[in-house]
């Protein structure tokens, strides 16, 4: 019985730990993203330089769940729980990545204007920032019902990018001059649909976690 306690309050603690991983990645966002819209080099820089916490956070976080699993030998449920905590933590880890390669965009065309003003990066950048949101608080919630609304959102996010793309591959054809540039802000929108492709993956860790099976929101 006292092996059980101190099993599920090591699990809650983990759980908690994951929680506190996500909210630096969701600063990571945020911040990179902020410093896009106000070219903000020094935004970026700390994007940079968050990025080795978060990389330490998931080893530990990987190296305790799999501790525990060898230790405790979980059945069922609590197997789902670690296995999925395994897996969300490595879809939170290449988001920061993501973040720090729009940071990096920010930090290559600093201090150019930009050639077209950011409307649709903003707008896919809030969305992919709840997404992230909302897929931890599934996690720690074991909610499905939240989890399930990741997909619709990811392909309202799909459809940005695509609009986005459209948008700048015009640009460049119309100007060369704005070549470069415009091809960095891709890669700004192809992050952010990255993001929002690893949000949707934990949600469906959720649902194997609740109801065992694996459901591909990513359709």
């Amino acid at each position: 019985m006292e092996a059980r306690r101190q099993f599920h309050g090591a699990l809650e603690t983990l759980q908690q730990d994951l929680l506190r991983m996500g909210a630096l990645v969701e600063e990571s966002i945020f911040k990179a993203v902020r410093a896009l819209i106000e070219q903000d080099a020094q935004v970026a820089e700390q994007v940079l330089a968050g990025d080795d916490l978060i990389d330490q956070m998931e080893v530990d976080i990987e190296t305790r769940c799999l501790r525990l699993i060898a230790l405790q030998q979980p059945m069922a449920g609590d197997l789902r729980i670690l296995g999925s905590a395994l897996k969300a933590v490595t879809d939170l880890e290449r988001m920061a990545d993501h973040s720090v390669d729009i940071a990096k965009v920010v930090l290559r065309m600093n201090p150019q204007p930009w050639v077209k003003p950011l409307i649709d990066i903003p707008r896919m950048a809030h969305t992919v920032e709840e997404m992230v949101r909302d897929s931890l608080t599934a996690f720690i919630r074991r909610d499905v019902a939240m989890a399930d609304t990741l997909a619709a959102r990811d392909d309202e996010v799909d459809g940005l990018y695509g609009q986005i793309f459209r948008e700048l591959l015009v640009l460049m054809i119309s100007t060369p001059t704005s070549v470069e540039q415009a091809t960095q802000l891709l890669m700004v929108a192809q992050n952010l649909e990255r993001i929002g492709d690893h949000a949707t993956n934990i949600g469906e860790w959720v649902i194997y976690m609740v109801e065992g099976v694996r459901r591909d929101l990513n359709i």
